[in-house]
């Protein structure tokens, strides 16, 4: 951990309220090709019900994932706030017209990918993802999401949210920058932080700029102030403002 980070993470422990908000995927657990294999690392979820118990401290979870399909595959369970859908299921799932263009997308996406071996549709609360993580052809992976971009994803009423091996469309416009935003508001934030490893998290770590304390894990260009190479590196962070917070 840097000296800049370490400094960031003591004067944020002394703000209230506060809050203290991560992805999930490849940031509290390994990346899997399947991602209901994707549990938390070992210690993280104790970790995180420890911070959130502390008073005018708030825990939440952000992430590409559903709500329901977040708290199934972690397992975590706490006071903790969970997002969802990239902001888009803060309130509650999707119903209406938002839930039936959500189903046309799916449908539309359908025999493009499963024209191409090993890729994966996945149906959001809010969207529908293609996945190539596991095509073994790599010009097939790259051709299949150039042209779900071009086709459906042209769609000017749709919100294309790309990431590692995977594009999202989304039949809203919320992200995590949003949800971030909100959050802080609603609980009247005076320090946030935020945790982030991928495309659509850059969303968040420009939301809380230039005051929050914003970590971006691994490689890559980033908004984010801070960054730290892996999730050994979260684990860190997390244990850093334990201490700092006497949780």
């Amino acid at each position: 951990m840097t000296t800049a980070l370490d400094q960031a993470l003591d004067e944020l422990a002394g703000r209230r309220p506060l809050l203290l908000a991560s992805d999930y995927d490849g940031v509290l657990a390994r990346l899997r090709d399947d991602p209901a294999a994707a549990v938390p690392e070992p210690g993280v979820g104790e970790l995180l019900a420890r911070l959130a118990t502390v008073d005018g401290v708030t825990v939440a979870l952000v992430s590409g994932r559903g709500v329901a399909d977040l708290q199934a595959t972690s397992g975590l369970t706490g006071p903790f706030r969970w997002v969802g859908s990239h902001g888009a299921e803060f309130d509650g799932p999707l119903t209406g017209d938002l839930a039936v263009r959500r189903d046309q997308l799916a449908a539309a996406l359908a025999p493009l990918v499963e024209a191409v071996p090993g890729a994966r549709l996945e149906q959001k609360p809010a969207g529908a993802a293609v996945h190539v993580r596991t095509v073994a052809d790599r010009a097939a992976a790259d051709q299949l999401l150039a042209d779900v971009a071009a086709g459906p994803g042209a769609d000017p009423a749709l919100t294309a949210k790309p990431g590692k091996d995977v594009l999202e469309l989304a039949v809203t416009d919320a992200d995590k920058g949003s949800a971030l935003l909100r959050l802080r508001e609603e609980l009247g934030a005076q320090g946030a932080l935020y945790l982030g490893d991928d495309v659509t998290d850059e969303d968040g770590f420009r939301a809380l700029a230039p005051d929050g304390v914003t970590i971006k894990v691994g490689d890559g260009d980033t908004a984010a102030a801070h960054r730290v190479p892996d999730l050994d590196g979260v684990r860190a962070v997390l244990e850093r403002l334990a201490a700092a917070l006497r949780a």
